[in-house]
């Protein structure tokens, strides 16, 4: 006969044994999920949103920065962006449409273009917050007004520290240079500081891509359990424009097939892969947030085991 004896010491060992398993599940589910209609489906409504608001974010941009006492600041964020996009692709048509514009009186964006600049792009953070709610597999019962207003807040934090991540880019190197002329820095700081920089900028954009998982979904979390998914969502979109930009470069010439719109689906395909690695991301989030909250049932069910019952009395 047996009697069911509770075994304190044994969480512990269960605990760390879990960790690999739950990951394990975690990323197989995620994958599963990747490869659902829903998730391709996604990707495609936020890539057409952001190409819709990305030319008239950047005209406001630069409206804002003509306010900005640094010279050619603007040009340095183009040059950064060649950084992170496919440039011989994407860029020339980013430039085409803003040569065109820049011109223009700029006073007039940030009376009249500001308003419609700032709906557009709410409404690809609006996307995102459907997109995250679906890989959570949760219905988002907040009124349209809540979601706008949240929708509204994540561009201006995410475009917020996206900034600062391209500051950290454009400003690093004369900030450097700064600091080892006032400062008597060593050859080792000067060394160093073109990766610090970089470090700093890159971890700018991981804070930006996991403000939007933390915040965005209708579900509560931890803030530090959408982590993985976003340094996964940064680290592949790095390698996305390594390997888009030899694929344009080497292999596929949009400019035969489209024309003079070729730089735009350049664009458009680099949005449509870039946004389903943060779905994947927030997926990925969702399927750890769940082997997590199982676990303690799953402790509390494995801290009984069976134990012969003594016989001798």
């Amino acid at each position: 006969m047996y009697i069911l004896q509770k075994v304190p010491h044994g969480r512990c060992t269960e605990s760390m044994g879990m960790t690999f398993t739950k990951a394990k599940n975690a990323i197989g589910r995620a994958y599963h999920d990747a490869l659902q209609d829903q998730t391709f489906q996604a990707a495609a409504a936020l890539s057409y949103y952001t190409i819709v608001s990305v030319f008239p974010a950047l005209i406001l941009l630069s409206a804002v920065m003509a306010y900005i006492p640094l010279p050619n600041f603007f040009a340095d964020v183009l040059v950064a962006m060649t950084r992170v996009l496919p440039a011989d692709a994407v860029m020339p048509t980013i430039y085409s449409v803003l040569i065109g514009v820049l011109g223009a009186n700029l006073r007039a964006w940030l009376s009249l273009g500001t308003l419609g600049t700032v709906w557009l792009v709410s409404s690809a953070f609006d996307e995102m917050i459907d997109a995250l709610d679906a890989a959570y597999n949760v219905t988002d019962q907040r009124p349209f007004w809540k979601t706008r207003l949240l929708a509204l807040g994540l561009a201006l934090i995410t475009g917020a520290l996206l900034m600062c991540a391209v500051a950290s880019m454009v400003l690093g190197s004369r900030v450097g240079a700064w600091l080892a002329g006032r400062m008597s820095m060593s050859g080792v700081f000067t060394f160093l500081w073109p990766l610090i920089h970089k470090t700093l900028a890159i971890a700018f954009t991981i804070v930006a891509v996991q403000t939007v998982y933390f915040l965005a979904p209708n579900v509560k979390q931890r803030l530090r359990a959408t982590l993985p998914g976003a340094i996964l969502s940064v680290v592949c979109w790095m390698g996305l424009s390594l390997l888009l930009g030899i694929y344009f470069r080497h292999f596929a010439n949009y400019n035969r097939i489209y024309g003079t719109l070729g730089g735009l689906m350049a664009l458009m395909t680099w949005l449509y892969w870039a946004y389903f690695i943060f779905v994947v991301g927030g997926q990925l989030n969702a399927e750890l947030e769940k082997e997590n909250r199982a676990t303690p049932s799953r402790l509390r069910d494995s801290s009984a085991i069976a134990k012969p019952q003594d016989r001798t009395a």
